[in-house]
């Protein structure tokens, strides 16, 4: 009849294994807009404009920049910061194992060696029987069941076995901690791939201004060249009585404002190599020998395909990892609402025990022990409690965050294209004032050597020259600049292969294994 009753108590408790408590996760549902950009009164189409196309992963090729490919190529390998997310993705799937292993029996072996001696004045001198009035091993009259002038001596045992223990998962507690566990490591995983897209952006942007301080550098040098030249006019003019000291003045002034400017742009030009250097691990100056020529910005492709609206959220690692984010927190509410409800666990001990060597393979020398043990949560101090408010608000913070997180990459989408079209057009009438500058700048040097203008004119079309000249390079690298923004915001380069971090391949196994 006990048999029984323990076979239908089993049973029972094994159907409820299969009950899970707590919410379910769903994906969330947002709404993306039918296209990229709202309708707006726009001017004549920019030489580069976007397509809905299929975005191709390793954008950076769109600028057909062999040295650009090639930094790019090494991000992932070399860079610090990917690096490091890559330790934190093995330490998550060593997490994940960890709480894996609650789903299985946990089993120990142990063997065991003692030499003891039990007190001739303690409890086992009442051990035995013995008439009674007798005087005891303690020195005082005993009564039935004491040993009577008996001393204890000192024994040795010999003990092996195993023991075993499993907790039930009858209320899904260990269930929903691993899925838990397991979307905190696609959180990790995403983390990684977005500190990737961020590197591979920093490198094409830091690229970009490399081009444009070094064609900035060229603008202040032929500048400088085209200064001496009219200073050397000048110089010649005045001596021969044609002009006075005020333009030779003028003139030198002119030159030596010109130079002023080339030492801060080799600064500028040192430093950005430095970024790369650190961007892909390496000590200063470590890619000067590569860099150091003077290169064009890379130009942008008539088209640049952005894909399609509703692809955004499944290819940014920050809506990803916010989404994965939120399925651990409402994973998490599981957790908390199993632990109201009582645990059952089952337990169990088998050896050999034997107090000389020649009985440890006896049968004789068996013991074990075997059963059940329930827990019931009686009173906690509202701990429980607590604790699932916790997890409900910690859930309701992970959904407004991700909210939060798909509305800002639409921003971020819509401002860098935006910029993207409006640069354009900024370019090409920076480029029409350097033509006319440099015919303006023509002009008056040619009627200063008639000498029907002054040498202020000269000096004026110069400097006009000079300045509309390194607004156009500033604004071809940022036009550039605001096409790496556009791949940023889309989220697009993470696709790359990523190393793993050292152990991480036997983490990731142990993962997967528990």
């Amino acid at each position: 009849m006990n048999q029984r009753i323990l076979a239908t108590a089993m049973s029972s408790l094994l159907l409820l294994g299969g009950c899970t408590v707590g919410p379910d996760f769903t994906n969330p549902n947002w709404a993306s807009p039918s296209s990229w950009f709202t309708e707006r009164a726009k001017p004549a189409p920019a030489p580069s404009r976007v397509v809905a196309e299929p975005v191709d992963p390793a954008w950076w090729n769109l600028f057909n920049d062999k040295t650009l490919s090639a930094l790019e190529a090494r991000v992932a390998e070399q860079n610090l910061d990917v690096q490091v997310a890559a330790i934190r993705l093995a330490e998550s799937r060593a997490e994940r194992g960890v709480v894996g292993a609650a789903q299985f029996p946990t089993v120990n072996g142990n063997a065991s060696y003692v030499r003891q001696l039990a007190s001739n004045r303690g409890v086992f001198t009442k051990l035995g029987k013995n008439a009674v009035g007798a005087t005891d091993a303690n020195g005082t009259v005993g009564g039935a069941g004491a040993i009577t002038g008996v001393r204890i001596e000192p024994f040795e045992a010999y003990q092996y076995g195993f023991d075993a223990s499993w907790e039930l998962d009858l209320w899904g507690r260990v269930s929903r901690a691993v899925e838990s566990a397991d979307s905190s490591m696609d959180a990790s995983a995403e983390e990684q791939r977005a500190v990737l897209l961020s590197n591979l952006a920093e490198v094409a942007r830091d690229y970009m201004e490399l081009r444009g301080a070094q064609a900035r550098l060229q603008i202040a040098r032929d500048n400088l060249k085209i200064a001496q030249d009219n200073q050397h006019l000048v110089r010649r003019r005045a001596e021969g009585g044609m002009t006075t000291d005020l333009d030779v003045a003028n003139a030198s002034a002119q030159v030596a404002t010109t130079a002023a400017e080339i030492p801060s742009l080799e600064q500028q030009e040192a430093q950005l190599i430095n970024a790369l250097s650190l961007l892909l691990g390496q000590p200063p100056q470590a890619l000067a020998a590569e860099l150091h020529q003077a290169r064009p910005v890379p130009p942008v492709p008539p088209t640049v395909p952005v894909g399609l609206p509703s692809e955004l959220a499944r290819r940014r690692p920050d809506i990803r990892e916010a989404e994965a984010q939120l399925h651990a927190a409402t994973a998490d509410i599981g957790v908390a609402v199993a632990s109201f409800y009582p645990s059952f666990s089952l337990s169990g001990s088998m050896g050999i025990q034997a107090l000389r060597p020649t009985n440890l393979f006896n049968w004789n020398a068996l013991q074990y022990a075997f059963g059940p043990t329930l827990n019931i949560p009686i009173f906690e101090g509202g701990r429980l409690k607590a604790t699932l408010e916790l997890r409900k608000a910690q859930q309701r913070e992970a959904a407004v965050k991700y909210q939060q997180v798909v509305l800002k990459a639409w921003h971020e989408v819509d401002n860098a294209l935006t910029a993207y079209e409006t640069e354009q057009r900024r370019r090409e009438q920076l480029t029409e004032a350097v033509r006319e500058n440099a015919r303006a700048l023509s002009l008056a040097q040619s009627r200063y050597r008639e000498g029907v203008a002054n040498f202020l004119d000269v000096l004026v079309a110069q400097r006009s020259l000079l300045a509309t000249q390194e607004l156009l390079a500033l604004s071809t690298t940022q036009v550039s600049d605001n096409l790496v923004a556009i791949y940023k915001a889309l989220g697009g380069g993470w696709e790359t292969d990523l190393p793993l971090a050292a152990g991480q391949e036997d983490t990731a196994g142990a993962a997967k294994g528990s």
